[in-house]
C-alpha cells in the first residue's frame, strides 16, 4: 500500500514538473524558504512583474565614470577619482606604488585604455 502511495506522489510531482516546464512563466511550485514560509502551487508572475530588466540598467553606449573608476581600482590605483570627463575620454587619477598616476579611458564600450 505504501509503495502505491509513493508511486502516486512521485508521478504527481513529475506531472506537475512537466506542466510547469510547459508554462514556466505562469505556474510555480513553492516549498517555502526563510523569508516566505508558504507552501503550494502558484499561478502568475506577480513577483517578477515589477522587476526591472537588467539589460535596461546597463549603459552600452560608453564608458561611464563609475565603470572607469571600477576599472582603475581593479588595475591597482588607490584613492582613484575622476579628473576630467569629455566627449571622447574619461581621466582617472590615483596613486600606485606611492606615485601619482593618471589613466585615460576612451569613452566607448568596455572603457579601453588610451594612456597610462
Amino acid at each position: 500500500m505504501f509503495n502505491i502511495i509513493k508511486a502516486a506522489a512521485l508521478s504527481a510531482l513529475v506531472g506537475l514538473g512537466t506542466l510547469g516546464a510547459a508554462h514556466a512563466d505562469s505556474l510555480y511550485l513553492g516549498f517555502g524558504n526563510k523569508h516566505d514560509p508558504r507552501f503550494g502551487v502558484y499561478t502568475g508572475d506577480e513577483e517578477d512583474y515589477n522587476r526591472r530588466d537588467w539589460r535596461r540598467d546597463r549603459d552600452w553606449r560608453g564608458c561611464s565614470p563609475d565603470r572607469a573608476l571600477d576599472k582603475a581600482e581593479r588595475m591597482g590605483l588607490h584613492r582613484a577619482r575622476i579628473v576630467d570627463i569629455s566627449r571622447r575620454t574619461v581621466k582617472v587619477a590615483g596613486r600606485q606604488y606611492g606615485d601619482r598616476v593618471v589613466v585615460v579611458f576612451a569613452n566607448e564600450r568596455g572603457c579601453p585604455i588610451i594612456y597610462r
